[in-house]
């Protein structure tokens, strides 16, 4: 790791020489006696955060050692991993240190020199304040869907009566061909858009190398970012892409089930360019490297940064492939590649449109379910019901509730404050690179979700 900057050192520099030269004539008029010259405001506080980041880093690495989910990603010095896992620290010890840290980060002074360094200190509080609570959730504390996502996520998705998923469905029932059951006629039609196992690879390699160019057109990238794929079964997610350092990643697709058409872009976009890699890249680059912020070498993934992260990936699709330009992508060269039928992709993607307006059909079956008002069989029922799961997709889906539990407002949750927060700085510029550029500096600012609002 490179040691962390110090904002603002030119003008110490000057400040230091006009102290020294201050107190030589002092010293003319009185006795002389020892002088300790305190440096500069700025400059004392970015010590203070430089090592409340470090402290912070360390207590996110002792969660680690209680929770296997908790730390998505670590590039920090080696060192701090082997001491945690030396330690084993004790949760209320974890506890007591963390709540001790936010409240030394509160007590700095209140003025900061820029946009980024405000935004640096919340950051370091409300993931401090996450990691208290997941602590709390380890050690038996219950808590709500939307006081459990509020605590940890920093939002809180709304909640969708019955009615509204029963009028999306009844429009998608009037188009979608074939009769009988809703859920089995679009289990059906979605079948004939899979891409054969053999072609999966070729689509995925083309869909990645599509969005990896289009994103480096507009984001620049350090020449040595790469990624390696590999296709895994036996997880409860369909992507993950496992972040290493040196501006490198792993993406794993999860082939449990067959893969339809839409999600090849889906998964090269939210899982690559301009999603997790590129997200965690630009972290790397500017916050770790350039300015030698600590923290965001690590990443706890029951935080407030995975909704900017998961948000920030699923609306990456859309900057990435605007208007009509994903459907005629896919219809020009992955249709072909999967050996489907080209002339049918508009037709898909009609009917996608409507069913991705279903998406909150997922969060409200994990309210339910996580509050103790339906049991998982119930859950399964309700997302064939009103996600148009097949049962057995479905039960994957519970399972994820039970592995991350209220993690899946992100998603979706996610997607539109990160819409809306683009959209409200583009009202006026409406060319892609502007779009563009106010989504690098997103993915490239310690930035949480009440923040996007």
């Amino acid at each position: 790791m490179r040691s962390p900057s110090m904002p603002g050192s030119g003008a110490s520099v000057l400040v230091l020489l006009l102290a020294a030269a201050l107190a030589g004539s002092i010293q003319a008029c009185r006795p002389a006696r020892p002088v300790s010259p305190r440096p500069p405001e700025s400059e004392e506080k970015a010590r203070s955060m430089n090592e409340a980041a470090q402290r912070y880093v360390r207590l996110v690495l002792a969660v680690g050692q209680h929770d296997p989910d908790y730390v998505d990603a670590y590039y920090g010095p080696p060192e701090w991993k082997k001491e945690a896992g030396a330690a084993r620290r004790p949760l209320a010890g974890i506890r007591t240190e963390a709540a001790s840290l936010v409240a030394s980060i509160r007590a700095l002074p209140g003025q900061a020199e820029d946009e980024m360094s405000l935004l640096r200190r919340r950051y370091l509080e409300r993931q401090l304040e996450a990691l208290i609570s997941r602590v709390d959730m380890l050690g038996g504390k219950r808590l709500t869907f939307d006081e459990e996502s509020r605590a940890l996520y920093d939002a809180v998705a709304p909640t969708l009566p019955e009615e509204h998923f029963e009028r999306l469905a009844s429009d998608l029932g009037r188009i979608l061909p074939g009769s009988g059951p809703l859920t089995e006629r679009y289990d059906a039609f979605r079948k004939q858009f899979e891409i054969p196992r053999p072609r999966l690879d070729s689509v995925f390699e083309a869909a990645i190398a599509a969005c990896r160019d289009r994103t480096r057109t507009h984001i620049p990238l350090p020449a040595e970012e790469s990624f390696r794929v590999e296709y895994v079964t036996g997880k409860s997610w369909s992507g993950y892409n496992w972040y290493q350092g040196e501006f490198r990643s792993l993406i794993q697709v999860n082939t449990d089930f067959p893969i339809s058409i839409d999600r090849a872009v889906d998964l090269a976009c939210h899982e690559g360019y301009p999603g997790h890699h590129v997200y965690n890249v630009l972290l790397e680059k500017s916050l770790v490297r350039d300015r030698g912020w600590v923290e965001f070498s690590v990443y706890p993934l029951f935080s407030p940064q995975s909704l900017i992260a998961e948000g920030s990936a699923n609306f990456g699709i859309e900057v990435a492939f605007p208007g009509r330009e994903r459907i005629e992508f896919e219809k020009a060269t992955l249709f072909p590649l999967a050996g489907l039928d080209a002339a049918r992709a508009e037709e898909f993607a009609r009917i996608r449109t409507i069913v991705d307006r279903l998406s909150y059909a997922g969060n409200e079956a994990a309210r339910r379910y996580l509050n103790g008002e339906i049991d998982a069989s119930r859950a399964v029922e309700w997302l064939t019901l009103y996600a148009l799961m097949p049962a057995d997709r479905a039960g994957q889906r519970v399972r994820f509730f039970d592995q991350y539990r209220s993690y899946v407002i992100n998603y979706n949750l996610g997607k539109d404050l990160v819409r809306a927060f683009i959209e409200r700085r583009t009202r006026n510029d409406a060319a892609p690179t502007r779009k563009w550029r106010e989504f690098a500096a997103l993915l490239s600012s310690p930035r949480l979700p009440s923040t996007l609002k």
